[in-house]
Parts: C-alpha cells; sequence; structure tokens
C-alpha cells in the first residue's frame, strides 16, 4: 500500500555543478526537496519507486543501481539510482534520462538508504487511464510503497521561458499546485493532457501515476514550496 509520496521537480539545475553561478537561485528549492524526501524516509518505506518523465510512452523499468551522469551539461558528476550496496551498479545498457539522473541526485544527497529503489519512467503519449491504471499496481504491491514523483509544471510562464509566454501556464501550474498540496487525486487524474503538452509539462503522466495510486488511501497532503524560476513552474509536495 501506498504510505507516503514526495513530489519533486527535476530540471538540471537543480543540481549545483551543473547551474554552477546561478545556483543559489536555487537553494530554497532544494531545501524543499530534502524536507520532502524526509517525509518518505520517516515512512519506513519497504521499497521506493521512483516515477519520473521518459522519452518514450512507458512505462519503462530503470532497476536500482542504474546509471546517470551529467555529462551532457559539461559536469564530470555521476549518479546512480538506489543505495550503495557495495556492489557494482546494475549494466543496464542506457544511462538514465535526465529527469531520473537529478532525482538519483537528491536521493544521494540526502543518504537514502531507507529501502530499496526502482525507477518508472512514464511519458507525455501515455494516457491519464493508462497512468491512473498503474498507479493502482503500484499500490497494490505487497509491503509499504513510497513514491517519488519527478517533474516540472509549465515551461511557458515568461517571456523569456523555453516555451515563451503562454497566459494558459500560470492558471495550469496553480491547479497543479492546489491539486498536488492537498492531495487531490480527482482534480490530478483530470489534467488535461493536451494542454500539458503545449505547456511544455513534464509532470503531467507522473502526477497521475500518482492520483492512481492515491486512491483510497486517507494520505494528506502538504505543499512545500512553489515558485517559476527561469519561467518554469516547480513544484514541490508530500503526501503522507
Amino acid at each position: 500500500m501506498l504510505v507516503a509520496a514526495a513530489v519533486c521537480p527535476c530540471p538540471p539545475l537543480l543540481v549545483p555543478e551543473v547551474a554552477a553561478g546561478a545556483a543559489p537561485e536555487l537553494d530554497v528549492a532544494r531545501a524543499a526537496c530534502t524536507d520532502a524526501l524526509g517525509v518518505l524516509a520517516a515512512a519506513r518505506p519497504d521499497r521506493l519507486l521512483v516515477v519520473g518523465p521518459a522519452d518514450g510512452t512507458g512505462p519503462e523499468v530503470c532497476p536500482q543501481g542504474t546509471r546517470g551522469s551529467f555529462r551532457g551539461f559539461g559536469v564530470d558528476l555521476d549518479v546512480r539510482l538506489g543505495p550503495d550496496r557495495g556492489t557494482e551498479p546494475e549494466r543496464t545498457g542506457r544511462e538514465l534520462p535526465y529527469g531520473f539522473a537529478v532525482g538519483a541526485w537528491l536521493l544521494e544527497r540526502t543518504g537514502w538508504a531507507d529501502a530499496p529503489v526502482e525507477g518508472i519512467g512514464v511519458g507525455e503519449a501515455l494516457s491519464a487511464d493508462r497512468c491512473a491504471a498503474l498507479g493502482r499496481d503500484v499500490a497494490a504491491r505487497a509491503g509499504r510503497i513510497a513514491l517519488l514523483v519527478l517533474g516540472d509544471a509549465s515551461a511557458c510562464r515568461t517571456l523569456k521561458a523555453p516555451g515563451y509566454l503562454d497566459e494558459r501556464a500560470a492558471p495550469f501550474d496553480a491547479e497543479v499546485g492546489r491539486a498536488l498540496g492537498a492531495a487531490d487525486v480527482t482534480a490530478l487524474a483530470a489534467l488535461d493532457a493536451a494542454l500539458a503538452r503545449e505547456l511544455k509539462v513534464s509532470g503531467r503522466a507522473p502526477w497521475q501515476v500518482l492520483a492512481g495510486a492515491g486512491e483510497d488511501t486517507a494520505l494528506a497532503g502538504t505543499l512545500l514550496y512553489e515558485d517559476a524560476p527561469y519561467g518554469v513552474g516547480y513544484v514541490v509536495a508530500t503526501w503522507s
């Protein structure tokens, strides 16, 4: 059953080495992510599932130990998904997508060693119904399950945003922040996939997996952070 969830953004700029001189601008977001992962640890899960954006439709499984790096951003920094058990990382033939690499970095940064970790990637083409069904399957797994849900809100909040300014972006992000902060599974399930795609939202499918997993639970939500640095909406929330 689902016992806790943390929702975090996953831009590579969250990693200080990637952000370089701009790193202090996301210090508050990093601190909120640390607090969110603390909620997961306090729930004492038997397994942590990291759900994040995938390039394909998905679901795509990333086993514990899968490698990732930020070398594509000119940074000599490697990560691996999940705690170091003193064994060689699993070789899967591909690296973690950047969003998952950020999630792996967050887990390493907070010293995650509380439970085994598995990644599940879901893409923007995965329908709301399939996301919800996946979430229900995840929640039905044996033992105490926690979710780290990765994804950004719209990339269209300002004129200098990656997707330029779209007047629909701020209302969309406001509803996402409200729904995640209230653990409102109905509102998350109802997010418009087509609009999310137009607004360059990477978190829609992961959030809808969370909505499916959160059905029939009594988890309460808390919004820890909501802002749009660089014109991209970032939300940090916990369900516990």
